[in-house]
């Protein structure tokens, strides 16, 4: 949700990448990542299908073949557990599935396992049109930095209207976003405006995420028997008074604060039948996990902004913690651009455009990678 692949030139995953793959060759470990571009909103079953063309594309053969690994954040997470799934039927010839018998893991970050009050309201008119204007933010915020306040202000005022689905005026949003995408055509071509059209055309992941679909989705795709599932949760600090104070500065921060405080409110919509998690948490390490890093087990309501953090949880909990939904990709305040020691080459700089309030930072962003890292180490040796 909000996510890409590589647009205008910014790699969406540029951050996460990088510095997964230093830990792992940092202990030897040769190792070829391949990002995949699929339509952000797209059905998880379209979604899938591009994920196992790439594979089947770049995984090799003979003694090139070694243990392969998934790794999803946010619906990326349901893409790679169905695509690993032996009940799924994608309806590719066998051949194209062939390198499943090398599945060593899937990682899972900040997934929506059980769904997302956030799909729900996404699914509505005025939610279709607010989810392209946030995706374009999001395009913007990363690889510009910001954008102009004055839309945003106009988004975000219509925002809280929307929230409270009272009086919401369409025509103004439309003309908001209008403004904000003209704004990136100027910068950056209409490359982006084409990515946030898709949002239109197809919707269908917005209504598989609903916890009433991802019910049956979780009674119909299994784990894969042999294969290592890991996963990241995290939730924001609720939002409080301290939040609208800030907002009254005008700045950048404050004004992307407000926005974060209406996402947080729609996720943390709760129904008793479809709690977008677990009721019983069935792994024990999993809850003293939660329970170091929050000092209890956190309820159903809170959330990373996009996701309640109990349904992130799946398989093997290896990481829990303040953040927001696009923290723990790398996308947090982090100063200067960095140079990378080995190759003098500049990095791009985090960007937090999405500002909750966590104060995920670059010792955190480690602290999850060496987790993950350690996953992927073990199911590597035990595959082989």
């Amino acid at each position: 949700m909000f996510g890409f692949g590589r647009l205008a030139s910014y790699d969406y995953f540029v951050h996460l990448e990088r510095a997964l793959g230093e830990r792992l060759r940092a202990v030897g470990e040769e190792i070829e990542t391949h990002v995949v571009q699929v339509s952000p909103t797209a059905s998880i079953r379209r979604r899938a299908l591009k994920l196992t063309e790439l594979i089947a594309s770049t995984c090799g053969e003979g003694g090139e073949a070694g243990p392969i690994h998934l790794i999803g954040h946010s619906t990326g997470g349901l893409d790679a557990r169905l695509v690993a799934s032996p009940s799924a039927v994608l309806a590719v010839p066998a051949e194209v599935l062939a390198w499943r018998a090398r599945l060593a893991s899937v990682t899972t970050i900040n997934a929506p396992h059980y769904g997302t009050p956030l799909a729900s309201f996404f699914t509505t008119v005025s939610g279709e049109r607010m989810l392209r204007a946030l995706s374009a933010l999001t395009v913007v915020g990363l690889s510009l930095g910001s954008t102009p306040l004055s839309i945003v202000g106009a988004l975000i005022a219509l925002f809280g209207r929307m929230d409270k689905a009272v009086g919401l005026d369409l025509k103004l949003l439309d003309r908001t976003t209008e403004g904000l995408l003209r704004t990136i055509d100027e910068v950056r071509g209409h490359e982006i405006r084409d990515y946030i059209d898709s949002i239109k055309e197809d919707n269908g992941a917005m209504v598989q995420l609903m916890p009433e679909a991802m019910d049956l989705f979780i009674a119909g795709v299994e784990d894969r028997p042999g294969v290592l599932y890991q996963s990241t949760a995290s939730m924001a600090p609720p939002p409080s008074p301290r939040t609208f104070v800030k907002s009254l500065g005008g700045r950048w921060s404050a004004a992307s604060g407000v926005l974060f405080d209406v996402l947080y409110g729609i996720t943390s919509r709760y129904d008793r039948r479809y709690p977008c998690g677990a009721p019983e948490l069935a792994d024990g390490d999993g809850q003293v996990l939660l329970a170091r890093a929050f000092g209890r087990v956190p309820g159903f309501r809170e959330n990373d902004g996009v996701v309640p953090i109990r349904s992130q949880i799946w398989g093997t909990l290896v990481w829990a913690g303040y953040a927001d939904h696009l923290d723990v990709l790398g996308h947090f305040e982090g100063g200067k651009r960095a140079v990378a020691p080995d190759a003098g080459v500049a990095q791009p700089p985090h960007v937090d455009w999405l500002c909750s309030g966590s104060s995920f930072d670059q010792d955190r962003f480690g602290t999850m990678l060496d987790a993950i890292a350690s996953g992927l180490l073990s199911s590597a040796r035990t595959s082989r």
